[in-house]
């Protein structure tokens, strides 16, 4: 299966107790980090592929801060495809690149992406990018994106799948903070998104 989400921010002190900007309300980034891994752990499994849309810590850039960031990454399950968020440096790829390793179904636990990718499913087709995108009026392709954390934008064609996203309440159920989305939660928030904006 593939899931989708974006703006972790482990270790990131500053959002951990933030309700405006983002929907944090922890006592410190440890506990927050421990609720993101928790959450999605029970949602994604080893064989599932996850695409991390950017802005996945904060931490020294340097080697003992992409270590500790890359010993949480390595807690997560399934195969994670980033792309690059603002807060990513491009040291932070070199050292994934550096120290990835294969899962057991012999593919690289990371796949990394600069600017992004484009997949598809359902008929639709799919631009992943860390930054929200103006794609115009196109009836098959939707951006999905992170970094306005508690924001969506006024477009039927950009869907926020950060873990801080307003767009969750476009499912039946609630989402658990951190838990990526499904490729079914993403229809389902693209059809209720568009009969919202036609009333």
């Amino acid at each position: 299966m593939l899931f989708f989400t974006a703006d972790t921010h482990f270790f990131d002190e500053k959002l951990a107790h933030n309700m405006s900007f983002a929907q944090r309300d922890y006592l410190s980034a440890s506990e927050m980090n421990q609720d993101i891994i928790s959450h999605w752990n029970r949602t994604v499994s080893a064989k599932d592929v996850v695409y991390l849309l950017g802005d996945v810590g904060m931490v020294n850039s340097n080697k003992n801060g992409f270590t500790k960031l890359m010993k949480v990454l390595r807690l997560l399950n399934g195969q994670i495809h980033i792309v690059k968020g603002n807060h990513d440096t491009r040291a932070f790829f070199k050292f994934l690149e550096k120290n990835n390793y294969l899962l057991a179904n012999g593919k690289e636990k990371f796949i990394l992406h600069d600017i992004g990718c484009i997949i598809k499913f359902n008929h639709y087709q799919f631009f992943l990018t860390h930054y929200p995108l103006l794609l115009g009026i196109s009836k098959n392709s939707i951006n999905l994106h992170g970094h306005v954390h508690n924001y969506s934008l006024n477009t039927t064609y950009n869907i926020n799948v950060g873990v801080d996203t307003p767009e969750s309440a476009y499912l039946d159920r609630k989402v658990a903070f951190g838990a990526p989305f499904s490729t079914e939660d993403i229809l389902k928030i693209l059809e209720a998104k568009k009969y919202d904006f036609q009333k």
